[in-house]
């Protein structure tokens, strides 16, 4: 038998025997496709917002998670849910939809969410140490922390409170938290 190759790349053990067609897949993404396309035209009626993460499962459910320059309101998440959900076929395809905003524990992603939390505290995370301190500026390369830290006189005995700052490029962060405080 020929190797075919699709979407999806080489076929799989079950495909070369015969029991599962790479057709099968074809309705699959075809639906994320289609799904992918409402997403983007519902975030570009509403610049504010950003996907965060988008997944369809197997069994066809929709998992969106979304966040917005100045957050995200349960209309924005209505709205987009809509406007997915009002332009499938339910009669075609069986689908769930959830459509959720980034908790405000969720670890920071893009670049953009940075920038909204800019004069918060962040607890960043590096391969070499743990940063926490005041987000000062964020923009396409990384971030600025600064935090207010006590170390021994240059002179004499006792502490001293020095002011430290530290740039983080974004390649560099393994995770980045918003630090709450009540």
């Amino acid at each position: 038998m020929p190797k075919l190759l699709y979407i999806c790349g080489e076929l799989n053990e079950k495909e070369k025997e015969g029991t599962v067609s790479p057709l099968f897949y074809y309705p699959y993404f075809m639906f994320k496709q289609q799904v992918t396309d409402l997403l983007h035209t519902a975030l570009e009626e509403n610049p504010s917002l950003f996907l965060i993460d988008f997944k369809i499962s197997a069994d066809h459910k929709i998992l969106v998670t979304l966040d917005g320059d100045h957050g995200v309101t349960l209309q924005d998440c209505m709205n987009i849910s809509r406007a997915i959900e009002h332009n499938l076929d339910r009669e075609e395809v069986d689908f769930g939809l959830e459509v959720a905003s980034a908790g405000a524990s969720a670890p920071l992603l893009m670049p953009r969410q940075y920038v909204k939390n800019i004069g918060r505290s962040l607890s960043v995370r590096t391969a070499s140490e743990t940063v926490e301190g005041n987000l000062m500026h964020a923009d396409e390369h990384g971030i600025s922390l600064q935090w207010k830290a006590r170390e021994p006189k240059p002179i004499g005995k006792g502490k001293v409170t020095v002011t430290k700052e530290q740039e983080i490029a974004y390649t560099d962060i393994i995770e980045a938290k918003v630090n709450i405080k009540f």
